[in-house]
Order: C-alpha cells, then structure tokens, then sequence
C-alpha cells in the first residue's frame, strides 16, 4: 500500500508578525517529493502558520491518495501534541484549524511524530520563501523553489556557479528555472541566497510605498468599470425610504467609459502593517422581489435570482477575472448569494465557502411584504424598527443590533482565516451595510442613509493594527 510522509512548517517575522507556512509530501519508501505547497499568509502568529503549513500538507496528500496512510512529521511540539489528542486546544484561532485538518483524512489514518528543527529544513526553507515571497508582494512560486533545487542538487554532480553578479531574486529564480530546464543543478550557496534576500527586500520595501493596497483597489475599478449609470432600487425597506447618499454604484450593466483613477489609499494602509484581510463585498443579483422593493430577508421563501439577476452576476463575474485579484469566495447560505457566487466561481475557476454569519436578517412577519404593507399591518412595529437598533420585526424577526452582533462574529473568523488575501463574500444588502458601518465607526442609524444597488461592488481592508479602510465609489456620476 503506498504511504505519505508530511512534513509541514511555519514561522511568523513578528509572532505576531508576516507569516508563511510551508509543507512538502513524500513517497514513505522511497523518500521521493511528491508535493510541496507554500503560501504567504498575512499577519499570524508562528502557531497559526503552522497549522496552516499541516492543513496544506495533508490535503496535498489526499489529493494524491485520499486512501493512503500519512505520517506527519513536525518540529512544532505544541501542534503535534495538539492533533495526537494529548493536549487540549484553547487557542481560538487554532481551533477551527485543528478541527478542519482533522476532517481531511478519517480518523486514525494519520499519525504524528515531533521531529527536531534540523530534520525540518525542507518544509522551514518553504516556509521562509514564502514570507520572502510575500514581502515582495508576490505569491510564492513553485518553479523556483530553493527545496525543489536543492533535492535536484543532491541527485546531481555540482556544476560550475554561473558567472556575473548573483542579482536580485528575480533573477536568481530566473537562472534557478533555467538550470531545471537544462537538466542542471544550481550551486546556490547561503551566501548567494542571503544576497538576494537582501536585495530583494529593498526593492520591496520600495514598492511597497508606491503600490499598497493595490490589490482592493484594483477590485473597485473593477466595479467602476462596470458601473451602470442608473441605479437598481434595493430590496429591503432600509433602502426604499431613507437612501439618499449612495455609497456604491450597480455592476448589472456594461459601461463603455474609461476607468476613473482610485485615490491612495487611507493611512491605515502603511506597509509596515503587513497585508490586510481585503473584502470585496458583493451583493447578490434581482431576484422577482427586487423591483417590487418587498422585504426579503433569511426567514422568507429564499428566492432564486431572476433572468436579470443571473445577467448581472455573469457581468461582475467577467468584471473581476479581468482583475484576476480574488483568491476566493465565501458565500451566505441563501439561494440567491450562493447562486451569484457559483456564477462568479465558475468564471475564476474558485470554490465557495458558505458562511451562515453572513446570512440576511430574518424579517420575520414582514417577509415579502412592501414598506407601505407593512406600514398599514404594523404600524407601531415599524415605528420602533426605525428608532431602535434593538427593535424586532414582527413575528420574531432579526433585530439590527443581533444582526450585528451575528456578523461581527464572521467578519472576525474571515479576517482570522484570510490575513493577507483578497476574498470575495457574497452576501445581502444589511450584512454589507453593517460591515462598513463597523469598518467607519458609524452608528446603527447609517443603515437607513446607506443606497446598495443589485450586484454592486464595495471594499473593506482589516489591518493587523485593528483598524479598517473603506474603499468608495466616489464616481458623482452615478449619484442620483
């Protein structure tokens, strides 16, 4: 029976700090590298990195075999005690990871074993390239791997150091591809590589300045690309009678502009804050209750998107592979977030996540009624809903205070889970509300003078420093 070996890694330049994680999978009997897997993860602790390093490991190993044993090999003494069961988890951060590497593999088909450090250099040197890779501002490529050479370079006979000075990392990896493809193996000393380290942090920590939060404010030009000039009335009754200044503008429709520049980003953006947790938040395409403004939240008949609703949808989808920015998508449960959301995954080539926090408020009674219906049948519901964060909607609906309190929770399990990446989330018009209303420090009376059009586009940055930055559509063009 063929059986894996996983080594897995993690540091963090900071704990907390910039973090990365690195795995490699190997053949039991043969010691041959199957898989390797790395990635820069934003701000985490060593511990997080870690267990991020061991998720990766294993699902690169099910990939391969879903059916065959795996050893997993680490210097972390805490996660390896952790996953054997002979500690307990307290961390929060660390629970939800532990528990989702528990549930790659049945139980019992994996087992652990604490290594010393210096039987951990393939997994640590990925590690590491990762961080480096993510301090440049890029993602970690596997065709360069120091780990991938250095197992070439075992195998083979040493070969002359190519002459000229070593460069910056660019080339480096450039001249490390070239040898690969010529059936070589690099030299590449510590002393070359600590060169290029160096170098090529310099020259990061120069763009760096010039291009941070590059990446969400790329997705707002996205959305302004594809900004309509006519606004798409909003769903709930929050919108219907009290939205004036509207904070982002519709994606359902083509425009035929050029692209307006997007302004610098706030000071919440400072590169020595490491990358932010960027959240492209996407409202859901029409459904049939859209332009008939009735309530429609996650207690109602979970409709489905309409004809226009599926065409928007295609629209943002075709908007953001044009970026090519997301790395993934999480989704509310209902019906229409996540046919939205299967529409845009199709287009990336991306899964989707569901998260229940991010679900609608439950309107309870007035679920598919219109605000004047509602005005007429409870009257004295209504006037307190208005007045009061803390006031329900008939028949046991969803306050806004319990709305907030229930999105919170998610946004803080997103940010925990996505430092540093761009995610798309697929929600509804009071969750998206809420989250920039959290993100401004704005009271609960903003929900009702915030406008948020059908397959619209907003964009929030969560900084390890606490802080937040709103990116908005401030195209006065499509204010009406």
């Amino acid at each position: 029976m063929r059986e894996f070996i996983v080594e897995a890694d993690g540091g963090s330049r900071g704990n907390p700090g910039p973090a990365g994680y690195g795995s490699v999978v190997k053949d039991a009997a043969t010691g041959q590298t199957l898989a390797e897997r790395a990635e820069y993860i934003g701000v985490a602790t060593n511990n997080v990195a870690e267990y991020r390093g061991l998720l990766a490991g294993l699902r690169a190993a099910h990939e391969l075999d879903p059916a065959a044993p795996v050893h997993v090999r680490m210097d972390s003494k805490l996660v390896i005690e952790q996953m054997s069961g002979r500690w307990k988890i307290k961390h929060p951060d660390m629970k939800p990871l532990a528990a989702e590497a528990a549930r790659v593999y049945p139980p019992g088909q994996v087992t652990y074993e604490w290594i010393p450090r210096e039987q951990n250099k393939h997994a640590d040197r990925l590690a590491n390239e990762a961080m480096d890779a993510g301090k440049r501002g890029e993602q970690w490529d596997p065709s360069a791997s120091r780990a991938e050479l250095d197992a070439v370079r075992a195998a083979a006979p040493a070969v002359p150091e190519p002459s000229g000075p070593p460069g910056d990392a660019a080339a480096g990896a450039a001249r490390a591809r070239a040898a690969l493809a010529e059936g070589r193996a690099p030299k590449a000393q510590e002393e070359e590589r600590a060169q290029e380290r160096q170098q090529a942090e310099e020259k990061a920590r120069e763009r760096q300045q010039a291009d941070a939060g590059g990446k969400a404010e790329a997705d707002v030009r996205a959305a302004r690309t594809t900004a309509a000039t006519t606004a798409t009335p909003a769903t709930t009754a929050t919108a219907a009678t009290t939205a004036t200044a509207a904070t982002t503008a519709t994606a359902a429709t083509t425009a035929t502009t050029a692209t307006p520049s997007v302004s610098a980003p706030g000071w919440s953006s400072a590169p020595d804050l490491g990358a932010p947790a960027t959240f492209v938040l996407l409202r859901h395409g029409e459904t049939p209750l859209t332009p008939q403004k009735r309530f429609s939240g996650s207690g109602g008949t979970d409709p489905s998107l309409s004809d226009i609703g599926r065409e928007q949808a295609e629209r943002v989808a075709a908007a953001l592979a044009r970026r090519g920015t997301i790395q993934h998508i999480v989704s509310s449960p209902l019906a229409r977030t996540r046919e939205t959301a299967g529409i845009v995954a199709a287009r990336l080539g991306l899964e989707v996540t569901v998260e229940d926090g991010l679900r609608e408020t439950d309107f309870g009674a007035w679920e598919g009624l219109t605000f004047g219906e509602v005005r007429e049948r409870y009257p004295d519901d209504l006037n307190a809903w208005l007045a009061s964060p803390e006031a329900a909607p008939t028949g046991g609906g969803e306050s806004f205070a319990e709305t907030a309190t229930r999105i919170a929770a998610a946004r803080d399990k997103l940010v925990a889970a996505h430092a540093g990446r761009t995610v798309l989330l697929v929600t509804h018009v009071t969750p998206i509300k809420t989250l920039v209303r959290l993100a401004l420090g704005a009271p609960p009376e903003s929900l009702f003078r915030m406008e948020l059009s059908a397959a619209s586009l907003s964009v929030v940055a969560y900084y390890a420093d606490g802080n937040a930055s709103v990116r908005l559509l401030n195209d006065t063009a499509h204010l009406r």
